[in-house]
């Protein structure tokens, strides 16, 4: 029952993926915990991410990739499978494809559901979050160049704020910088796909009477 639930709340929270536009603006981002840091009228480049929710007997859990510790840039953390868009290709396009090069991930066992809010990133992406709905625990072979790790977090431990934390870094000579983080395990969720987990959460059960009884609902 409680998968029943989490698929048609999906389904009622997400935005369809029809309405997506190239056009479309930021409604989260890495400034809204550092709004002084928002550099003025810059473009953005577009980006899309997917977000694999698996429909596990026991509960939901969602994919995610530790980074390749070989990357020139955001070595060895946590994300979500995505990148660039290609020039015409849709946001719900570009989350598959990048999927299938990162992971192997098959688009024929994905389930579009619908779009999260857009991202806009630190260092300058548009992101689109591409929800996909997962029948079962899918087939994957990391590409070594991309992707050093596969892993699943449980969705209960996702979506619970008391585990949603605001770290910070500071750098010598720069202001503080505030970021959500969301340790599992011996991972360290955090920046960007943190935040999107974070809006993620509020899109889904923000205006909720009593949040957490709607997200109990959806619960393992």
């Amino acid at each position: 029952m409680s998968l029943a639930t989490l698929r048609q709340r999906l389904v009622e929270r997400l935005v369809p993926v029809s309405a997506w536009s190239p056009e479309d603006a930021a409604v989260r981002s890495d400034f809204d915990l550092n709004p002084e840091a928002r550099p003025p009228g810059r473009s953005l480049r577009p980006a899309a991410v997917l977000i694999p929710v698996i429909a596990r007997p026991e509960g939901a859990a969602v994919l995610m990739t530790r980074r390749s510790d070989s990357l020139a840039n955001h070595t060895g953390q946590i994300a979500f499978p995505g990148g660039r868009l290609d020039p015409g290709e849709t946001a719900a396009r570009a989350a598959l494809r990048e999927a299938w090069e990162e992971v192997a991930l098959d688009p024929g066992v994905v389930e579009v559901i619908g779009l999260a809010d857009a991202y806009e990133t630190g260092t300058g992406f548009l992101v689109t979050p591409v929800v996909g709905w997962l029948a079962e625990s899918p087939t994957t072979r990391p590409s070594p160049d991309e992707v050093a790790e596969v892993f699943e977090v449980p969705w209960d431990f996702l979506m619970d704020p008391a585990n949603h934390r605001r770290d910070s870094y500071q750098r010598d000579g720069e202001p503080r910088r505030w970021f959500w983080a969301m340790p599992w395990e011996h991972r360290y969720i955090w920046g960007v796909t943190a935040g999107i987990v974070r809006a993620l959460r509020g899109r889904l059960y923000g205006d909720e009477e009593v949040p957490a009884l709607a997200v109990g609902e959806d619960a393992a």
